[in-house]
């Protein structure tokens, strides 16, 4: 079938019909950029890191050596394991590190949500913390389900700022271990799937994270709940995941930042935002330097390469290396070597006891 085209030319119209043109999908469309720019592919940190964001749901002794390898060529000096469980598993879990790897990996526990409301359920979850701790564990990990899914025993769903979760996180602080939590999701994934949603790629072609405007609640009541938590526990630092999703609005969570001395923030999955506006993600970075540290969430070694470049370098307009997360080309940062030392280890070793900081330059 022809395709017409009209084309201005010398100020009138002119028909082009161009036979048997293929269709494609937006999808497929990925041309290759004509533009001519110095490239520096960085697969290789320039100083040692700390990714404080990722999962290895069986950290094995079979499957550490692996790991080291693939860490080792990334110069990745600690992976933070956020999916480390409670109880057995836990401890089984830390004691597979002891043995093979005391030095490069750290354990952040997991709460069981599981009856909520029952008597003596929360003292017995402030118990069960303890005893992770004791067995290893340096830090607790809240995934999403809390606030989306997790429900006490009357069925009702369980608020992220629920008072009988407080004294989880008061433990927290008296333990000194960091909270990192992931509340919520991409605010777009809460509104029409439309010409006008910057996530339509990447809702049509994984529908099912798709909510609608109260599923289960409004994206800005979670979001909140989630900070009433952080102001009603001062004594405990929690570290948002993903920029708390504020990362196309740096200008608000800048304000979260100055409202909030006990929050911290990673960008695991959210580069491409940085990546987008360097200059105002540079202003960022220098303003809260001491505030930010290394988040990746997903373990594809080869996908750690975007991060470096963007945090590293000056190219311009490169891809990510998903199209339907981002559709857009990125620009580097270009952050001063002082800066990157916080970002890659000196804030994560702040935070985050028991690293072995003789892994890392002065």
């Amino acid at each position: 079938m022809k395709n017409l085209f009209l084309i201005l030319l010398l100020g009138g119209y002119t028909s082009i019909s161009i036979a048997q043109e293929k269709t494609m999908d937006f999808e497929k469309y990925d041309p290759v950029s004509t533009l001519k720019v110095p490239e520096n592919i960085v697969t290789h940190a320039k100083f040692p890191f700390i990714d404080v964001h990722n999962h290895q749901w069986n950290l094995s002794e079979q499957s550490i050596p692996q790991l080291l390898q693939e860490m080792d060529k990334l110069n990745m000096a600690v992976m933070v394991n956020l999916s480390g469980g409670n109880g057995q598993k836990l401890k089984e879990m830390t004691q597979n590190v002891s043995a093979k790897a005391p030095r490069r990996f750290i354990v952040f526990a997991n709460i069981d949500f599981n009856g909520v409301g029952e008597d003596g359920w929360t003292s017995k979850a402030v118990q069960q913390l303890e005893t992770d701790v004791k067995n290893g564990a340096n830090g607790l990990k809240i995934f999403k389900n809390l606030g989306f899914s997790v429900k006490d025993k009357a069925g009702k769903r369980v608020a992220i700022d629920d008072p009988r979760l407080g004294p989880i996180w008061e433990k927290c602080g008296e333990l000194k271990i960091p909270v990192l939590i992931h509340t919520a999701d991409p605010k777009p994934f809460w509104d029409p799937v439309d010409e006008h949603n910057e996530r339509w790629l990447e809702l049509v072609t994984h529908p099912r994270r798709k909510r609608a405007a109260d599923d289960p609640e409004p994206w800005e009541q979670l979001i909140e709940e989630q900070h009433r938590m952080f102001k009603q526990h001062p004594s405990t630092i929690f570290i948002a995941a993903h920029f708390g999703w504020y990362p196309n609005d740096l200008g608000h969570l800048g304000r979260l930042l100055d409202e909030l001395p006990n929050m911290m923030i990673e960008f695991g999955a959210v580069i491409a935002e940085l990546g987008r506006q360097p200059r105002a993600a540079r202003q960022f970075f220098e303003k809260y330097q001491d505030r930010i540290m290394f988040g990746k969430d997903s373990w594809v070694p080869a996908e750690y390469a975007t991060y470096f470049r963007v945090l590293e370098t000056d190219d311009e307009y490169f891809p990510y290396h998903k199209k339907y997360h981002a559709f857009w080309r990125m620009y580097g940062m270009g952050l001063p070597d002082g800066i990157l030392k916080k970002i890659y280890f000196k804030n994560a070793l702040r935070v985050i006891p028991h690293i072995d900081k003789t892994l890392f330059p002065d």
